[in-house]
């Protein structure tokens, strides 16, 4: 019965956002009093309601193991931990699909209800975009990928969740990411609303903003849980492989980044209203691309899971009517956008331009090299693109986008003069020419691991100039916000770089207390140990590590056999210092009894993820700053018309 209520809401849902829809087009047409265009509004609101009562069903019949239900009985086991029947209920096809919808439908019931800074015409129009793309993912999930799909019979025990999604990490990296990417869906139908409309304007941005800057705050967290869990869960000793799932989620982020800051100048200085809209659009445009090669099995991937090319083709037709025609749209429209109030090139207006077409770079690099091993195979032509194509031409545009970052903020806005800020250029140069000589003489690292570390701690120090001779009690909090994100990307490069430079590697072959030694730690494996868990068997090596001869530490990774569904995974284990990381993962054994023993020595990188979520803290404080500042404007003007008003009255 909980599943038919579920599939019940999810149909009503669905005939709201045609009535959400409908009401939005006929505002459009001047029919402001029809009532149904009145109407628009609260189908919004009802909507949020009822798909999030869908979701609500779905983590029920996962929670109780409803074998009956199909997406239980081939995503669920009766042997998991409860916590992993319900990250299980996401962690499929259906189910990260309605995670999508519901999100989506609440965040257009929150802008219905709350929103009001924009004329109700383009709220409508908004509302309407929203709709239109909620419509498409409802038909999605109802005719294509149905969550409450009944069995004719129920099975006797589940299939089981893939083991390397039976983790902690599921529970936040989908949702995190999947929160971000609807955010940008509800940047794009304010973009597509402004353009209908024709009101690319400073307000306009103010009420985009928030959504841009929550989007950009949870891919962000997404992404470094994402990066995390695949460190210490896939056994490889790797952050990043330019996995192109992993770049399918990276992509909407570097969007989403340039879109922020070309929100905020169209906010605060009503320039780059163009950029605005397009970001807008190509943001969007990356999460559909993402979603759609990640369910539709044109890639392999050690993260695709639960692809389907038929559902694939699906999602590709929704991309193409969203994506297709919001940029015919914009093709007609962008021509009727006021330019806005002009800039110098020397000016912090200029160096944002200059950081986007930098992101914007990097974008084209990681698109393109996510999507020709694609096109090549079409031609027979199997070909595979990894860290030797993104890491230096990746480079090529980050390292001038982190040049501006460090000094780009200092400059004033609309114009400004170069020699203004010489002493600090000045400073920015001398720690980069220092920190390569000082580097380059202490760590024989290649020229990328070089150039990172040297821009890491220079870009550091700049992120705290924007402070210098302001009294710090005063600064706003959304400044703050600047000053610790940018500090945390300072961090995250740290991370990267030294992990390339400076970490050391050992595989070894040990019999039980033998020992082996990685960078300045030594390991003996006292013994090799059965272990079994509530659905798995394992071999765990007890190990004890020493840090420089200092006080060992008792770990135990484990080599483990799971058997819903059969598959065998490694559980890396972990001692974190406040200087790296040991990083220990049990292998097999071989015929002469011993046992593989794989360990590295990662100075700094957990910086990497420090970083990341230094990232993340500085975008909320710049959401709370913001939000703030629009609080009391809106005070202000609420102020200024009661006081115009009752002078109306008196005379």
């Amino acid at each position: 019965m909980i599943a038919e209520i579920g599939l019940a809401a999810l149909w009503l849902a669905a005939a709201l956002a045609v009535l959400q829809l409908a009401g939005g087009l006929l505002a459009l047409r001047g029919d402001g009093a029809n009532e149904i265009a009145a109407l628009t509004r609260p189908a919004a609101v009802l909507q949020g309601g009822l798909v999030a009562l869908a979701f609500g069903a779905l983590l029920w019949v996962f929670a109780i193991t409803d074998l009956s239900v199909k997406l239980v009985a081939t995503s669920s086991h009766t042997a998991k931990p409860l916590i992993f029947k319900i990250s299980g209920a996401w962690g499929n096809h259906e189910g990260s699909m309605l995670l999508w919808v519901t999100v989506m439908a609440l965040a257009g019931a929150l802008i219905a209800a709350i929103e009001r800074r924009l004329p109700e015409r383009t709220m409508q129009a908004t509302l309407a975009a929203q709709g239109f793309v909620a419509l498409g993912f409802y038909a999605f999930l109802l005719l294509s990928s149905n969550p409450f799909e009944r069995l004719p019979q129920p099975a006797v025990e589940g299939l089981g969740l893939n083991p390397l999604l039976q983790d902690i990490g599921l529970a936040f990296h989908p949702p995190t990411l999947y929160i971000g990417y609807v955010g940008l869906s509800v940047a794009f139908s304010f973009a597509v609303g402004a353009l209908i409309t024709r009101q690319v304007t400073p307000d306009f941005a103010r009420a985009m903003r928030p959504w841009i800057l929550g989007a950009w705050v949870f891919l962000t967290l997404g992404l470094t849980a994402g990066s995390y869990w695949a460190y210490y869960e896939l056994g490889w000793g790797g952050y990043w492989f330019w996995d192109p799932v992993e770049n399918a989620a990276l992509m909407p982020w570097l969007a989403a980044t340039a879109l922020l800051h070309s929100a905020s100048v169209l906010a605060g200085r009503d320039a780059l209203r163009v950029w605005t809209i397009m970001l807008g659009v190509v943001a969007f445009s990356m999460s559909m691309l993402g979603t759609f090669l990640v369910r539709s099995g044109v890639l392999t991937s050690v993260h695709a899971f639960a692809v389907d090319p038929e559902r694939g083709s699906f999602i590709l037709f929704l991309l193409a009517i969203y994506i297709g025609g919001a940029l015919l749209l914009f093709a007609l429209r962008a021509g009727a956008i006021s330019e806005g109030e002009r800039f110098s090139m020397a000016s912090r207006e200029g160096a944002l331009v200059v950081n986007n077409v930098m992101l914007s770079a990097i974008l084209a690099v990681v698109l393109l090299g996510t999507l020709y091993p694609l096109l090549t195979e079409a031609f027979d032509v199997r070909v595979s693109v990894g860290p030797p194509y993104f890491n230096p031409v990746g480079a090529i545009f980050a390292f001038p986008m982190l040049t501006v970052m460090a000094v780009g903020p200092l400059l004033r806005w609309r114009q400004d003069r170069w020699g203004r800020i010489s002493k600090e250029m000045g400073l920015v140069a001398a720690l980069l020419l220092a920190g390569v000589v000082l580097f380059g003489l202490l760590a024989e690292a290649s020229l990328l691991a070089l150039l990172g570390l040297t821009f890491a701690v220079a870009l550091a120090a700049a992120s705290f100039l924007p402070l210098k001779g302001r009294n710090l009690r005063r600064v706003p909090i959304a400044t703050w916000g600047m000053v610790v994100a940018h500090l945390g990307v300072a961090m995250m490069l740290f991370g990267m770089a030294s992990e390339s430079a400076f970490s050391k590697e050992k595989l070894a072959a040990l019999e039980e207390g033998g020992m082996t030694s990685v960078g300045p730690w030594s390991v003996r494996l006292e013994a090799v140990e059965p272990v079994a868990g509530p659905n798995w068997t394992a071999i765990a090596g007890r190990m004890s590590a020493s840090y420089e001869q200092g006080e060992p530490v008792q770990i135990a990774p484990q080599s483990r056999n799971f058997w819903a569904p059969p598959q065998q995974t490694t559980e890396s284990v972990l001692i974190t210092r406040w200087d790296g990381q040991l990083y220990a993962v049990m292998g097999g054994s071989s015929t002469d009894g011993r046992w593989q023993v794989r360990l590295w020595w990662k100075p700094f990188v957990t910086f990497i993820w420090y970083g990341g979520l230094l990232v993340a803290l500085g975008g909320v404080m710049a959401l709370v700053g913001r939000v703030r500042v629009d609080l009391r404007r809106r005070l202000v003007r609420r102020k200024l018309a009661e006081r115009r008003n009752d002078m109306e009255t008196a005379v």
